[in-house]
């Protein structure tokens, strides 16, 4: 008798492999972003600027909200991130998590700072400008 092999079992396995996967790539991502929070926030901060993504009065503290905010993203429960990037989370495919939440944090939270004069520029456009900076954080 031909033995039987359940292939939900190894779906499972492969299934949690990738989650594992996915959780550590999280963890190295927000921890690297916690590390680096001054540089990258510098820099993204400019790209938004040179690409007009914002305009501010006063470039210091914007610099210090985003720095704020990438570090403490590591303290954000799982699900408080997937709800705030749920309205953007299919703008593009394979989306840096960070990139996300930055996007989403700036459309929705950064636009009502007393610094910012006005946001440009539609999802996508912020998510790239974004992104551009923080894609040296993927592993």
């Amino acid at each position: 008798m031909a033995r039987h092999i359940n292939p939900s079992n190894s779906t499972n396995k492969t299934i949690d492999a990738i989650d594992r996967k996915r959780e550590r790539e999280r963890m190295f991502m927000l921890k690297k972003a916690r590390d680096n929070s001054k540089d990258l926030a510098i820099t993204l901060v400019q790209r938004l600027l040179d690409t007009h993504i914002i305009e501010t009065d006063s470039v210091g503290k914007i610099q210090e909200v985003i720095e704020k905010q990438l570090r403490t993203m590591i303290d954000l429960e799982e699900f408080e991130m997937r709800y705030k990037i749920a309205p953007i989370r299919n703008l593009t495919q394979d989306p840096n998590l960070i990139s996300l939440y930055l996007t989403q944090y700036i459309v929705e939270d950064l636009i009502d700072h007393s610094n910012i004069q006005d946001v440009f520029g539609d999802d996508l456009d912020v998510y790239r400008a974004v992104d551009s900076v923080m894609r040296v954080l993927r592993p």
